[in-house]
């Protein structure tokens, strides 16, 4: 009890600190906070013709064309084009319509309304196409219809000139994003909540637990300074700053518009990172001791220069480790990515990925708190405890180095970590001890998993949670997907001639997820049997330049691992898009969805 009444004012504090870093982006936005109407999907969407029903009254003279608008949908004033009988184009009166700010067409004028105008009989008949979309859901194909003087409707086939402003070859869906449909339900309270539960959501995931122990071996090195209290002030800085990063992410993507996601995953930005950990790694092992520069640590002295000293470490750890999620494409993340750098919203944006950090980050504020009650203060425990989270930062500089280097390369450092982990534990040493034979033991196995990974390296392998696989992968690849392998928007569109459903497979040599999604998902025999009959187009952003970032904006997309399917007619299908870490199962449901 004494222990929780010393650490309620802390606690309360960072707590505090967590709630105003929540709250006031949402307070920042035009209107404020807005209770969440429904957290229900949108409804089933209406066919086309049922959400915009064209009516045609013959009236002596004239003929009094008018759509009856479904609500919850709405047509695109621009999207209105009209054509003569004798092929001419036609001057529509149409009414002034609401301003919309879209993330695909920009600023557009629609209606939630019925809309109608009339036209001379002398014209008929005319070819009229309109588009329009569900609000929170999706957007429907241009529609284009024959009309007649006395009202019969038929159906044309080609869209009007201008519907598709991308020109030939595949036709992404016009669907709203994650955050346009967040905010369609429930306004920006509901989006920066939503987010705050992703961040809950992705902080188990294998990208975002590296950072327990990253942020447990920040702790290990405080020694016999480290209390709980103290454990929780360094963990809620350490958090702080790893949300603040993100938000600054957003900021700066809705100021420049660029897919920074891809920038983050540069091999100057991992090598800069793995590097980083390599020192924390150094001064683990008691090489030298991590410090700021004496005339900065001189300046803060009034604080106590240990104290300042190691928050401000905290601050800068967690503000970096951001980009250790950053490669890790998700939903979530991939969404506000995208949003921000259409629209430019820079608050929602910057808000929303705010929140994500803040929600990634409450577990290893408990971790922390916990952790530093755990960890020993001093003794030979206390040198072995930082000894252990040396190897753990090394470990995370060869995983971001992965990244980069060529799969046997990755697998030779993973050999050579497990190596130097093996003779630290005492593999070679006598035991005399329970605890010396236990760490004899494991020591052992470390030595035969660098064993493993050598010959995975030796045999060109690229994993290192199954270095023998290559071993005997070769009468496995028999069977594998083809992929035409593009890297630019010209060659895309080349790839995937019409008459057969494609799918678009964005993907990089750095990415890693797309490692594991190749190895697990696209070798999966119902996988081979579901996409053997489309067009199989890989996007590849490996030497990300100005074409590779086209690319990801023809396709509207903000990085690897994405999967875009396509129908017969070259168009995405809708809600068939898969992005981030996806299953076999997800993948044979989209490609069915996409005919």
């Amino acid at each position: 009890m004494q222990m929780i009444l010393a650490l309620r004012p802390a606690l309360l504090s960072l707590i505090l600190a967590l709630g105003l870093g929540l709250l006031a982006p949402a307070l920042a936005q035009e209107g404020g906070f807005s209770i969440p109407g429904s957290f229900s999907s949108a409804s089933e969407p209406r066919t086309a013709d049922e959400a915009f029903v064209l009516g045609v009254e013959p009236r002596g003279g004239t003929v009094h064309l008018s759509w009856e608008v479904t609500p919850g949908h709405y047509l695109y004033r621009e999207f209105f084009k009209g054509t003569a009988a004798d092929g001419s184009p036609l001057t529509l009166d149409l009414p002034e319509g609401e301003p919309k700010e879209d993330p695909t067409f920009g600023t557009m004028q629609v209606y939630h309304h019925d809309v109608a105008l009339d036209l001379p009989a002398e014209v008929f008949p005319v070819t009229l196409t309109w588009q329009g979309c569900q609000d929170g859901g999706i957007c429907y194909a241009p529609i284009t219809r024959s009309v007649a003087a006395a009202g019969t409707v038929t159906t044309v086939t080609p869209a009007a000139p201008g519907a598709e402003p991308q020109g030939t070859g595949p036709r992404m869906a016009s669907e709203p994003g994650l955050v346009e449909s967040i905010a369609a339900r429930g306004g920006s309270s509901l989006v920066i909540l939503a987010f705050f539960g992703f961040g809950l959501l992705l902080a188990f995931t294998p990208c975002v637990l590296p950072m327990a122990p990253i942020l447990l071996g920040m702790l290990s090195r405080q020694g016999e300074s480290l209390t709980a209290t103290r454990g929780a002030v360094l963990s809620g800085v350490y958090v702080l700053a790893m949300a603040t990063a993100f938000g600054l992410l957003g900021v700066v993507a809705a100021l420049s518009g660029q897919n920074l996601h891809v920038a983050l995953q540069s091999p100057t930005a991992l090598v800069a990172v793995a590097a980083l950990f390599g020192l924390l790694a150094l001064s683990s092992f008691g090489a030298f001791d991590l410090a700021l520069p004496q005339f900065v640590t001189a300046r803060l002295g009034s604080l106590g220069q240990g104290r300042r000293g190691s928050t401000l470490g905290a601050a800068a750890l967690g503000f970096t480790s951001a980009l250790i999620v950053g490669p890790c494409v998700t939903a979530p993340l991939a969404g506000a990515l995208l949003y921000i750098a259409q629209s430019g919203d820079m608050r929602l944006g910057a808000a929303a990925l705010f929140a994500l950090g803040l929600g990634q980050g409450v577990p290893l504020l408990v971790a922390g708190t916990l952790g530093a009650r755990a960890l020993p203060r001093a003794g030979v425990w206390m040198e072995a405890v930082k000894q252990v989270f040396g190897f753990v930062f090394l470990g995370m500089a060869v995983w971001l180095l992965g990244r980069i280097l060529p799969g046997p390369v990755s697998l030779a450092l993973w050999a050579l970590l497990a190596i130097g982990l093996g003779l630290a534990l005492g593999a070679l040493e006598p035991a005399t001890t329970l605890r010396r034979h236990l760490a004899r033991g494991a020591g052992v196995a470390a030595l035969i998993a660098a064993m493993a990974l050598g010959l995975g390296a030796a045999a060109g392998g690229d994993d290192p949670l199954q270095p023998l696989a290559g071993l005997g992968a070769a009468e496995a690849s028999a069977e594998a997907l083809v992929f035409a392998e593009v890297t630019d928007s010209e060659a895309m569109d080349r790839a995937l001639p019409q008459g057969a459903p494609g799918l678009i497979y964005v993907t990089a040599a750095w990415c890693v997820t797309c490692r594991t999604i190749e190895r697990e998902v696209l070798d999966a025999p119902e996988v081979i049997a579901a996409l053997g009959d489309r067009t199989l187009v890989k996007a590849d952003v490996s030497d990300f330049d100005d074409a590779s970032q086209q690319m990801l904006d023809r396709v509207q997309s903000v990085g690897p691992p994405t999967m875009i399917f396509l129908d017969r007619m070259g168009a995405e299908a809708p809600q068939t898009r898969l992005i981030g870490d996806f299953g076999a199962d997800e993948v044979v449901a989209s490609a069915g969805a996409a005919r």
